[in-house]
């Protein structure tokens, strides 16, 4: 499997479990507090394409840098937007989404706050970020030098070695070259807890299942005794 053929495959599975996989492997990039616009969002997965955001004036703030990244991006591709978190300006609204989607990008995720909210919903790209404000930009900010080469999201750096995936829990962001191991652990984490809510919903308890009981009473003898190892020893975790 090719690593487009995984980060495709990662829109088959809830953001959750690519966490837990990651988690397996010694790896994070989640970013806390982003949300989609509109429940029900279409869950996706691509390459990262990334840009600073340099708010403009006049009829230059109709073509802001999202024109210029897109032109070169790839269908299926994310648009990733570094607005430092800044919560009194929106940094994207209707034309840069409409334009995104006509250019055959998956999604968008923006560190900042959008506007046109109910175009946006009209428009269903899949667009998130951290809120929305009526508000434009009423700075203007040179644009830096690595501008289109690489963006910040919260506490993490992506560039375009970097993949996104994205659902109603929030986006997470993993290398690409790890994302066929990510996709296989993930995979079998999933498998794994899809047959015990089955057990459960058949009506034998998670506590069955994972001999709850015989782990306090081994802990009662050996007050060291965790419960992750208890759950390694048994073959219930996730992290290994």
């Amino acid at each position: 499997m090719s690593v487009e053929e995984a980060v495709k495959e990662f829109a088959q599975l809830p953001s959750g479990y690519v966490t837990d996989a990651m988690s397996r492997l010694g790896l994070s990039g989640w970013a806390d507090g982003v949300v989609p616009i509109g429940k029900g969002a279409r869950r996706f997965a691509g390459r990262a394409v990334t840009m600073k955001y340099a708010p403009k004036r006049g009829i230059a703030a109709k073509l802001p840098n999202q024109y210029e990244v897109i032109r070169d991006c790839k269908p299926g591709d994310v648009l990733v937007i570094d607005n430092g978190g800044r919560s009194d300006e929106a940094c994207v609204g209707d034309l840069t989404v409409l334009e995104t989607r006509a250019a055959g990008l998956d999604g968008m995720l923006v560190w900042g706050f959008h506007r046109d909210t109910a175009e946006l919903r009209e428009i269903g790209f899949p667009v998130f970020s951290y809120g929305a404000s009526p508000s434009g930009p009423v700075r203007l900010d040179p644009r830096s030098g690595d501008a289109l080469a690489a963006a910040r999201f919260g506490d993490w750096t992506v560039g375009r070695g970097d993949a996104v995936f994205a659902d109603d829990d929030g986006a997470v962001f993993t290398p690409l070259d790890a994302a066929p191991a990510i996709l296989e652990a993930a995979r079998e984490i999933f498998g794994r807890e899809r047959r015990q809510a089955d057990r459960v919903r058949s009506g034998e308890t998670l506590r069955t299942q994972l001999r709850f009981g015989d782990y306090l009473e081994r802990r009662r003898r050996e007050p060291d005794y965790t419960l992750r190892r208890h759950l390694r020893e048994i073959g219930g975790a996730i992290e290994v």
